[in-house]
Parts: structure tokens; C-alpha cells; sequence
């Protein structure tokens, strides 16, 4: 199955604006974005590239105005702006076994979104703790130190995570360092 959007990438932003006026939750989004195309590129899927990033920007559109409805809402505002079956399944399966959805991430992009979406997260904390507050000279030793403390990023889920990796097939150390490289190379684009 090829997967495409109808969505350009200024209008999945725009789409993301509309539900999502925190810069924290629009800078997040644009990381996954880039850590999604990172991967489409990485796992063979460059043909696909846009949709895997367009999925990235609008995979929490509900989230600020909506926290308790988390990707349950997400499908309504999506159908209401005439996306794809394909790319709703993508954005509510990054909820499975979180959020009250039964949408299970089934093709390699959608699991790719489980894994990185909390860990890009606790990688973007354990980087703001570092005297360059940068990816760019962060580590997987840094991140393990930190992802074994409970306390440390608490709404990072390292069960979402090390569940992410294992859907993949991958190490956890694999998808630390793979997220890390796909951060090094987002993180000059992002606004702020």
C-alpha cells in the first residue's frame, strides 16, 4: 500500500495552528515531523517522505485543547478536514494502549510514531540538561542514565517506548541513537 495526503506540509501546519497555539506543542510537532521523515528515508520509504512527516505534524492536533480526548478527537477534527483513512489510522494508532483507541500501529511508519513520539520528548529533555542544551553532542549513555530514572521526564512513557522498539524489532539503544541522529539533523529547523 503507497501512502499519500492531499495535505501539503503548509497546510498540515496550518491545520495545527487552527487546534494548537503553544509553541512547545508546535515545536514538538515539527520535531516528530522531522524525525518521521528522518525514518521514511532511512527505512526506504523516501517516496512516501511527505506523508510520514504530514502524519508527524499533525499526530497530537487535539492534544492542547483536548488532553482527555487525546486522539479520540483527533479522528473527528481530521475527517472534518477531509484527510485520508490512511493518515487518521496513522495519527490515532500513536495512542494505542494510552488513549481509549483501538487502532493498533500496524505499517512500519505508524510504529515508528509509537516509538519516537515520547521519546523524542525525554531526548529533547535529557538535551536541555546538557551545558550546549543541543542534540548535537548528546549520547545514548546520557539518555539510558536518564531514561532509568522514573522521575526524569515522568510523562515520557519508557513502557510506549521500549513497546515502540519492540514493535519495531529494534534494540532500545538502536532506537535511542537512531532518534538521536534523526534530532541532530531536525534541530537546526526548528523555530526558537
Amino acid at each position: 500500500m503507497s501512502y499519500a495526503t492531499k495535505f501539503t506540509r503548509e497546510e498540515a501546519i496550518e491545520l495545527l495552528k487552527k487546534y494548537n497555539k503553544d509553541e512547545f506543542h508546535i515545536r514538538h510537532a515539527l520535531t516528530v515531523e522531522g524525525v518521521m521523515r528522518y525514518f521514511a528515508r532511512e527505512l526506504g520509504y523516501a517516496a512516501e517522505e511527505d506523508f510520514w512527516g504530514i502524519v508527524g505534524i499533525l499526530h497530537d492536533i487535539d492534544f492542547e485543547e483536548w488532553p482527555d480526548e487525546h486522539c479520540e478527537k483527533a479522528s473527528e477534527l481530521l475527517r472534518k478536514a477531509g484527510a485520508e483513512d490512511a493518515l487518521i489510522h496513522a495519527v490515532v494508532s500513536h495512542g494505542w494502549g494510552l488513549a481509549p483507541v483501538n487502532a493498533m500501529p500496524e505499517h512500519e511508519m505508524e510504529k515508528v510514531l509509537y516509538a519516537t513520539d515520547e521519546l523524542t520528548g525525554l531526548i529533547g529533555a535529557v538535551a536541555l540538561m546538557r551545558p550546549s542544551r543541543s542534540v548535537t553532542d548528546l549520547e545514548w549513555k546520557s539518555v539510558k542514565k536518564k531514561y532509568k530514572s522514573a522521575n526524569f521526564a515522568a510523562g515520557c512513557s519508557r513502557e510506549v517506548i521500549s513497546r515502540g522498539a519492540e514493535m519495531l524489532g529494534w534494540e532500545l539503544e538502536d532506537l535511542v541513537t537512531r532518534t538521536i541522529l534523526a534530532m541532530r539533523e531536525v534541530e537546526p529547523t526548528l523555530p526558537g
